[in-house]
């Protein structure tokens, strides 16, 4: 047999077979045509639903693609950080990295009742939130990815997993490379991951100590743009104001591109964890410096990291369960 026909022979069989461009992960196989039969609509339910809600309010785009991150990070990408405390379950939304700061999740509740309506008890929260965070990055006008699917939901959250686990705007670019190595990710992956940071807000409480004490001693940050520093510190107070927000870009907050890296480029990152990137790491200086030439780069990296990230550690197959309503187990 020839190449050429083995190759035909691959590709017919591939056909009648998603797992063979499945992820094969910790947890099991994923494959985007997981829904294809069982609820065929699904993705363009959320596609639908989200859109409403990012044209009623720009930040939503963001929000859901922070809350895919931080649940991701946390025992997997099994939407533990969607259930509410009840019973035995401590929600991850009390944790230092989630509390008064995670949000978007009542467009998920509408996203999920959509869902059920159209097919009862089939697609889960999990998924629901992979595919909410792939059509959030294309409404701000990012990349769009093939969203693996057939993750199913945990029954538990974990409170100390999510402060422990969740990288902080003010932790060293050590600890920060090492928290993305405990999932698997590396170098590229956390300065692409980073570039989410080119849409949404971040509260004065996250970047505070750049301009009054980065070190401990009472001085400011001297690798934030003072310029930029003495206009933030109009809305960001030495005491008060801690939910104050600022454009995480503030060239251009709502549109997804590569400003990002620009700002930082010219020492305007706003937190800590950005401009890191730049000063402490020779690797992701020059990771920096190639996404801020070349948007497109960028955006290819982006979408890649963004399906590696999205395979941490899943539950599939009897594991876990589809729930009903994504705040709360099945009972």
């Amino acid at each position: 047999m020839s190449q050429l026909a083995s190759f035909l022979l691959v590709l017919s069989l591939c056909a009648f077979a998603p797992l063979c461009f499945s992820s094969n992960t910790k947890g099991g196989h994923l494959y985007p045509q997981f829904y294809d039969h069982s609820c065929p609509k699904a993705q363009e339910i959320v596609r639908s639903v989200l859109a409403k809600a990012v044209a009623k309010e720009a930040r939503t785009a963001a929000s859901i693609l922070r809350l895919h991150f931080h649940d991701c990070f946390v025992q997997g990408c099994d939407a533990s950080l969607l259930l509410d405390s009840s019973g035995t379950i401590v929600s991850e939304k009390r944790a230092n990295p989630n509390r008064n700061s995670a949000r978007g999740f009542e467009v998920l509740d509408e996203i999920k009742s959509a869902l059920e309506k159209e097919c009862p008890r089939t697609v889960s929260c999990a998924d629901l939130l992979a595919i909410a965070t792939r059509e959030s990055t294309v409404l701000r006008g990012g990349p769009g990815w093939e969203v693996l699917l057939g993750r199913r939901d945990s029954r538990s959250a974990s409170l100390s997993g999510s402060n422990n686990n969740i990288p902080a705007p003010n932790n060293t670019f050590q600890t920060i490379l090492t928290k993305f190595k405990r999932q698997g990710l590396d170098i590229v992956d956390l300065v692409a991951l980073s570039g989410s940071h080119t849409i949404g807000n971040a509260r004065c409480t996250s970047f505070r100590q750049r301009l009054y004490n980065q070190s401990g001693n009472g001085q400011p940050d001297y690798t934030l743009d003072q310029s930029y520093a003495a206009q933030l510190k109009t809305r960001c107070l030495k005491s008060g104001g801690d939910q104050n927000l600022f454009f995480l870009d503030y060239v251009s907050p709502t549109k997804f591109d590569n400003y990002y890296y620009k700002n930082i480029l010219a020492s305007k990152g706003l937190l800590n964890s950005d401009q890191v990137l730049l000063t402490k790491n020779e690797g992701s200086r020059e990771l920096v410096k190639k996404y801020a030439e070349n948007s497109q780069l960028f955006f290819e990296q982006f979408a890649k990291s963004m399906v590696k990230m999205g395979n941490i550690s899943p539950l599939t197959g009897s594991r876990g369960e589809i729930r009903k309503n994504c705040r709360k187990v099945n009972s």
